[in-house]
């Protein structure tokens, strides 16, 4: 294993956009968006959370380049499903962004499940994926479509 080497690369904008998505019960969603989960406000914390997470990246995905973060905006919004996660990540620099955008949307779907899995441990984060990224020697890269949600298994539940 090596960290590859990028001194030799010019800085360029980068940018990387990433969603994850949350299944969970309608009712544990509609909590969510009135504020009345007991732990306080999930939207704000999983948003905090998302651009902790993508500062913190290389502090735990071995070989990540520390990069310095020119902005992080993490959006939740109700979907069908439950609740989507869509991660935007820019900086000027040698290396992309992508998997700071990946482990943003990942932490801050980890927060909303931490925050309500005492109303809802059956929820499930699922299609964590890149949709865009641009900049650096590759160019721009554009997820072709989106990836649909799943729909809810039915399961039986043990008495």
């Amino acid at each position: 294993m090596k960290m590859i080497d990028v001194g030799d690369k010019e800085k360029t904008e980068r940018v990387a956009v990433a969603t994850a998505l949350l299944r969970m019960l309608p009712a544990t969603r509609e909590r969510i968006l009135a504020g009345k989960v007991e732990k306080g406000d999930v939207l704000a914390a999983a948003r905090l959370a998302g651009i902790m997470a993508a500062k913190r990246t290389p502090d735990f995905v071995p070989l990540c380049h520390p990069i310095a973060l020119a902005g992080v905006e993490v959006r939740l919004s109700p979907v069908e499903a439950g609740l989507s996660v869509q991660v935007r990540v820019k900086t000027v620099d040698r290396t992309g962004v992508e998997m700071e955008a990946l482990t943003a949307a990942c932490a801050a779907a980890l927060t909303v499940y931490d925050m309500c899995k005492s109303v809802d441990r059956g929820m499930v984060i699922e299609a964590v994926q890149l949709e865009h990224k641009s900049g650096g020697r590759s160019g721009t890269w554009e997820r072709a479509e989106p990836t649909p949600p799943r729909a809810r298994k039915k399961t039986a539940r043990r008495a």
